[in-house]
């Protein structure tokens, strides 16, 4: 190890890893810790270590956006974990900055990172995955149609059809979902054709929540107010 790349006694060696690779750091411990790692190379090898992580773990999950609460709620834990804490006298004053404890003689400290940051990277991957960590149900479907099967996927309230051997339409109809509450099935405006194999995975718009029934039937182009043919797919949801 050179003069230059040196672990100091003082500064931000180490508490900062991954906070800084979470993105979790104040604009001005930010810009720190980057000056601290053009001199440091075991902070440089720790923060690669975390980066590993950090890009391996969402790829998972689809990347979509999280509300700002969730990441308040994640980043919250992330401090916590990491044991950063607030001095007495701090305490009840809003704008001090935090006091990180992380001993820095413990040899263990990248490890217990590395399980932080992995950790942490999982539960936004299970968070912002389809339903969130809301119960996942599929219900298999009545199709009327021989040699044919669908499915209905039903997660925080949002469902999706599952197809596979259904006959395509003729030129001139279309398939349309419908939602049944209470009384006659209502339209959702919904068209589909299948593929030449009778495939098709189609979104039920709106909540499902109070659905009883999602039906599937064979409608002229452009749709129908009111179903003109029985039900070729019928998904009870209760």
């Amino acid at each position: 190890m050179s003069t230059h790349d040196h672990h100091p006694d003082t500064g931000p060696c180490g508490d900062n890893a991954a906070p800084y690779v979470l993105g979790a750091l104040e604009q001005e411990d930010f810009e720190a810790f980057q000056s601290h790692l053009a001199m440091c190379v075991v902070c440089r090898e720790e923060v690669a270590a975390l980066q590993l992580v950090a890009n391996a773990l969402p790829a998972a999950a689809p990347q979509l956006s999280a509300p700002p609460e969730l990441k308040s709620r994640i980043m919250a834990t992330v401090r916590s974990e990491a044991g950063w804490q607030r001095s007495p006298a701090a305490e009840g004053a809003p704008h001090s900055k935090p006091r990180r404890a992380w001993p820095r003689a413990l040899g263990w400290r990248p490890a217990a990172a590395l399980a932080a940051v992995a950790a942490t990277v999982a539960i936004v991957a299970i968070a912002l995955a389809p339903g969130g960590g809301e119960a996942t149900r599929t219900i298999r479907a009545q199709v009327l149609a021989p040699n044919a099967f669908a499915s209905l996927r039903v997660s925080g309230g949002h469902a999706e059809l599952n197809i596979q051997g259904l006959p395509q339409t003729p030129a001139d109809r279309v398939y349309e979902v419908w939602i049944k509450r209470a009384g006659a099935p209502q339209p959702t405006n919904t068209l589909f054709t299948v593929t030449a194999a009778g495939k098709a995975t189609v979104g039920v718009p709106g909540d499902v929540a109070g659905v009883k029934q999602v039906l599937v039937t064979s409608e002229p182009l452009g749709g129908s107010r009111v179903p003109t043919r029985a039900p070729v797919i019928v998904a009870s949801l209760s």
